[in-house]
């Protein structure tokens, strides 16, 4: 595929590639800090450029009509909708589970949208791309792909969903064809996880912005703002989203009080017998409610359950381990090495040991390694030599077939 381009927007400086910046790579001109004051949670962010091959190397038409003609599917791996009538998931995916791409390719050429979940999973520079923002929002990244057919015979424009709002917030890059769309109220402020759309209860309201993504444009979209989107012209349009799935201070707070409770017998107790009832005197447990508060306020520590999420995110991160296989056997001591890109990591000391914490779980190491996994981790160049450890070449094995580690050409 072809390199995604460095232009300069409005006679702003060029913008980054998406392996030096993939925040850059997504709001330029925008700077980071505009963004995160005015935008991020807040409000829409539209960067329109001109760039028609910007995200060639993440994704293609092609690419994508290659994947879909040549890849398993099962049942998860690629969903159909149409906003006019319900498409029945059994007449696309057999009693085994698996997706039938003849079906596929019949529904889609009578207007259905063809949807594929976490391609990222299955496409490396995807996957790379949202390990890289990973790293700018400490937050879970996945990729929605969108492709709806052109407009159909009579004129009238093709959409997937009506208007609606997304529980968390999205990127979405428009890749070929173009998609039109329109922006409404915001019925739920910055909606918690699992606050899903209910057409019953939420109306969009007026339209408050319209606009048409090109391929190379994008648009920044925060949770609870109402939008839906159309394809227009004569061409199939293909976007990707991209969602962010943050931890909230409701998080935070649920997992400090969990850890304060482990010390503290009376979050342990049960409700009182009988609390269900109709008659049940609530007093009693408001002053108990009263009290677990008071000791929140009191003793719940941010810090440890901090620690705890950050932890816990690295840990569920996928490994990056491209490369380990096809050339494993023939590690040499004169091999040079450097920390993957992206690869988030933590450490900690544990009763004398060095707790390595990344993608996949811990790795343990002696505590005389230290300076060892300094020098492997600093993001230089080292070899073997450079390691003052007791095997060398095992302590790369371990970190290489972990994910840490890129070995460099000779």
């Amino acid at each position: 595929m072809g390199r995604s381009t460095r232009r300069a927007v409005n006679g702003a400086s060029p913008s980054p590639r998406w392996e030096e910046d993939s925040l850059g790579f997504l709001i330029a001109p925008v700077e980071r800090e505009r963004f995160f004051a005015d935008h991020y949670e807040r409000a829409p962010l539209l960067t329109q450029r001109g760039e028609p091959n910007r995200y060639a190397d993440l994704l293609t038409l092609e690419a994508l009509d290659h994947f879909i003609a040549s890849a398993d599917l099962r049942e998860g791996m690629l969903d159909l909708t149409r906003h006019r009538d319900r498409i029945a998931r059994d007449s696309y995916v057999n009693d085994s589970g698996r997706v039938s791409a003849v079906a596929v390719a019949e529904h889609y050429m009578r207007g259905a949208t063809i949807i594929l979940p976490h391609l990222h999973e299955s496409l490396f520079n995807l996957g790379d791309f949202c390990r890289s923002l990973e790293e700018v929002f400490s937050c879970h990244v996945q990729t929605n792909i969108y492709l709806t057919p052109r407009v159909n015979a009579d004129g009238s424009a093709n959409q997937g969903f009506p208007p609606h709002f997304d529980s968390h917030d999205v990127f979405v890059m428009q890749i070929s064809g173009a998609k039109a769309w329109r922006f409404y109220g915001v019925p739920v402020e910055t909606p918690y996880r699992g606050e899903t759309f209910d057409a019953g209860h939420h109306a969009p309201g007026e339209v408050t912005k319209t606009f048409t993504l090109e391929p190379g444009d994008c648009v920044y979209i925060p949770r609870g703002l109402m939008h839906d989107a159309e394809n227009v012209g004569d061409e199939p349009s293909l976007h990707v989203t991209v969602g962010l799935i943050t931890k909230t201070w409701a998080d935070l707070l649920l997992e400090s009080i969990s850890e304060l409770a482990l010390s503290e017998p009376d979050f342990r107790r049960s409700l009182p017998p009988g609390f269900a009832a109709r008659e049940f005197d609530r007093d009693q447990a408001r002053a108990h409610f009263a009290k677990l508060t008071k000791a929140i306020a009191e003793k719940a520590s941010m810090d440890s359950a901090f620690d705890l999420l950050a932890d816990n995110f690295l840990r569920a991160r996928r490994p990056n381990t491209s490369g380990v296989i096809a050339s494993a056997q023939a590690l040499k001591e004169s091999d040079r090495f450097r920390r993957r890109r992206f690869v988030p990591w933590n450490v900690a000391d544990d009763e004398g040991k060095i707790v390595l914490i990344g993608p996949g779980g811990d790795l343990d190491f002696k505590a005389e390694d230290g300076d060892a996994l300094d020098v492997a981790l600093s993001g230089k160049t080292f070899t073997a030599a450079d390691l003052e450890c007791d095997a060398p070449l095992d302590f790369i094995r371990t970190l290489w077939a972990a994910g840490f580690l890129e070995r460099l050409e000779r």
